[in-house]
């Protein structure tokens, strides 16, 4: 069954004090996980945010399963922001009954069993948990949604290389033939056997694209090889 792109940008445009993005243009299947990769500056959380809707084109438009970014858009979202943004008063025992009254696509049993998984302490302040814990924490939170696009900035740049398999192995598990899975990172070789699609972003242009197996195939390197050629300072 084909679906249409569960994300497209038309004409999009934003600036802050420089633009970020001038008439780009991007459409996203279903069914893939991407990786959106670029230095820094090259408009990678702008795209996420706008994506998520907390950020606002000021021209063109940005589509979500093909309505612009809004309370509804918000409901087949899963938005993983690059800093904590956890209530740090509460345990995961109180988050994830938190987050089921919140969204309606919250799966309770899915989240439980990664916080065993992990050795989580559920009676646990949040404000107690190490940097790395909360990160994980937040991780599972946004991805024990059963959403259409789910939007990772950096979701593995905090942690042990341990919990980067089983985090990766996570989203892999997570992974429908109807949901997206958008993820921006650095750390390129440790995503690289995950991810379906590439997008090498710069100064808010798309520079490489395609498909992870065939390119690198073609290339005769790794993804990780393109990049470093790619971005050489």
């Amino acid at each position: 069954m084909n679906f249409p792109p569960i994300l497209e940008c038309k004409n999009l445009g934003k600036r802050y004090e420089a633009p970020v993005f001038d008439r780009f243009n991007l459409s996203l299947p279903c069914g893939k996980i991407i990786g959106l990769l670029g230095p820094n500056g090259s408009g990678k959380t702008t795209l996420i945010k706008l994506a998520a809707g907390l950020l606002t084109a000021d021209s063109g438009e940005i589509l979500i399963g093909g309505i612009r970014p809004c309370e509804k858009s918000k409901g087949i979202v899963s938005y993983l922001p690059e800093r904590n943004s956890l209530p740090e008063w509460m345990n995961t025992e109180e988050l994830i009954a938190f987050f089921c009254e919140f969204f309606s696509d919250f799966d309770a049993s899915r989240a439980q069993e990664m916080i065993r998984d992990l050795q989580i302490n559920p009676k646990a302040r949040i404000k107690t948990l190490s940097k790395g814990t909360k990160e994980k924490v937040q991780l599972i939170m946004v991805m024990s949604r059963n959403a259409r696009l789910y939007l990772l900035d950096e979701p593995i740049g905090g942690v042990d290389p341990a919990t980067r398999d089983y985090i990766l192995r996570t989203i892999i598990k997570n992974y429908q033939p109807t949901s997206t899975i958008l993820l921006s990172t650095h750390l390129i070789a440790d995503v690289e056997p995950v991810l379906d699609d590439f997008l090498f972003l710069k100064n808010g242009k798309i520079v490489r694209s395609g498909n992870v197996k065939e390119f690198c195939t073609v290339q005769e390197c790794t993804l990780d090889e393109a990049f470093r050629r790619e971005f050489r300072c």
